[in-house]
């Protein structure tokens, strides 16, 4: 674990994802990665419960999606809230932050699934003149 005064000095850094030590590099990949960026999106549709949003990101184990949500409810982007019920009940939704982080995410979503027809030409001509993968 860092000490208290390596966190103080990587405080004190501008932060920049291409620096190895940088914090914000981790928290990137939990939102770029397969399950952050689909969880986020997601939840940008209200606030679900675990099931719910197991069912919402199509093959996603439940392990993968329990790990996932601890990472963006620890990066400050997913809040969960259990009820004291029986049997109990936890929902999940976006903080503020991760509110502004889903709305960038879910651009790059849009924009992708319109030009979907341009990859999937790219990719045909790609394995036409390379033997496919």
């Amino acid at each position: 674990m860092d000490t208290i005064q390596e966190r103080t000095e990587e405080q004190n850094l501008p932060y920049s994802v291409f620096a190895k030590a940088c914090p914000s590099r981790a928290t990137l990949e939990h939102v770029t990665g397969r399950w952050g960026g689909l969880t986020l999106c997601a939840l940008l549709e209200g606030s679900l419960r675990f099931n719910e949003l197991r069912r919402r990101v199509d093959g996603v184990s439940e392990k993968m999606l329990s790990q996932t949500l601890h990472a963006l409810e620890r990066d400050g982007l997913v809040h969960r809230e259990a009820q004291p019920t029986n049997p109990p009940r936890v929902d999940y939704e976006l903080t503020p932050l991760g509110h502004g982080v889903a709305e960038h995410l879910k651009g790059l979503v849009d924009f992708m699934e319109s030009r979907m027809d341009d990859v999937l030409e790219a990719r045909t001509r790609y394995d036409e003149t390379r033997g496919g993968l």
